[in-house]
């Protein structure tokens, strides 16, 4: 298996020479800086999205919805919703509508990580959330990371998601660094005491059912650093700039409502966040004793002889399915129940 890897990291170290790229070398020396500064990972925890295999398309799976969901559910509920507007929007054909609202009613009653519909196969996906860390906390956008055109502020405006249509091609070519990192990942499995004992003996069985990693499109969000280590705050983002804005939004709008600060700590956080905004590519703002940073954010995929991992048994949902639309007859009215 390490004979196999290590063909691969040759033949992505040939083909990086072949090519003679400026920019992929440039990207390449970017990444390997990083490694150095940054050569820890700082696990957050799973993610989840949904996979479609279309025979049409072609034999691999592609992802429908972001792996972005912090619970199994949600994703569910995101493809409940994606198959109840594909019969209500996308077809005048009834059999096509009937065959498309079984498998929303399904998704309605139970927790169901598979079904097939039309030919098309959708898959809750599971990944797994990280970011590299080093001495100086977690790691910041790099500089060949990739920014809008218009870095515009508070129009909350945003670049469409990569992973939509993204291809979980464990062969795909990223780079001779993600390909070291992928062959440093296949014997990832959660083994830290602070999990619980059935949750490690899952991670150790996928590391085996689903060896190969897929690396998705980086991301982006904000973290605040305090006495026990660094905190999400709010989404993934696409660009370092729309996190930026989202970290500007929140100190101008959202946290000082959200936390009923009063007008002194208000001002506090509205200085701070011009002054963030008036530097343009900052990464870093502080108020008092909080420290915010944008972060670069990783997740990967484990894939196996039939695809993508679903979730575990161990995984957790803190909900169970629901009816979520008004029943749709075959014709396509809708009756509010």
């Amino acid at each position: 298996m390490v004979d196999d890897w290590k063909r691969r990291l040759d033949a992505l170290h040939a083909e990086l020479v072949r090519r003679d790229d400026p920019v992929a070398w440039v990207t390449e020396a970017d990444a390997v800086n990083a490694s150095r500064r940054y050569p820890y990972m700082a696990l957050r925890g799973p993610v989840f999205g949904i996979a479609a295999q279309e025979p049409a398309v072609g034999p691999g799976w592609r992802l429908l919805l972001p792996v972005v969901d912090g619970m199994p559910q949600q994703a569910r509920d995101g493809l409940h919703s994606h198959l109840w507007f594909k019969a209500k929007d996308d077809t005048d054909d009834p059999a096509v509508r009937r065959e498309l609202l079984a498998a929303v009613a399904v998704l309605e009653r139970e927790p169901v990580n598979e079904v097939e519909v039309l030919g098309v196969r959708y898959r809750v996906v599971r990944g797994d959330e990280f970011a590299r860390s080093g001495e100086d906390g977690l790691e910041p956008p790099r500089p060949t990371d990739r920014e809008p055109v218009d870095r515009t502020w508070g129009v909350h405006s945003r670049t469409p998601s990569p992973d939509t249509g993204f291809v979980l091609d464990p062969d795909q070519n990223g780079g001779l660094i993600a390909g070291a990192l992928k062959l440093g990942l296949r014997d990832f499995a959660y083994d830290d005491s602070r999990f619980p004992a059935e949750v490690r003996a899952d991670s150790k069985g996928a590391a085996a059912a689903y060896p190969d990693i897929v690396l998705l499109p980086v991301g982006f969000g904000v973290a605040e650093r305090d006495e026990k280590g660094w905190r999400p705050h709010g989404a993934i983002m696409a660009t370092p700039h729309e996190a930026r804005d989202l970290l500007y939004g929140a100190m101008t709008d959202i946290w000082p409502m959200l936390y009923q600060l009063d007008e002194h700590e208000k001002a506090e956080y509205i200085k701070a966040a011009e002054e963030f905004k008036a530097a343009g590519h900052a990464n870093e703002v502080r108020v008092g004793d909080r420290l915010y940073r944008i972060c670069r954010i990783e997740r990967l995929v484990r894939c196996g002889p039939d695809g993508p991992e679903p979730p575990r048994r161990t995984d957790v949902d803190e909900y169970g399915p629901s009816k979520m639309h008004p029943t749709m007859s075959e014709d396509g009215s809708l009756h509010y129940d």
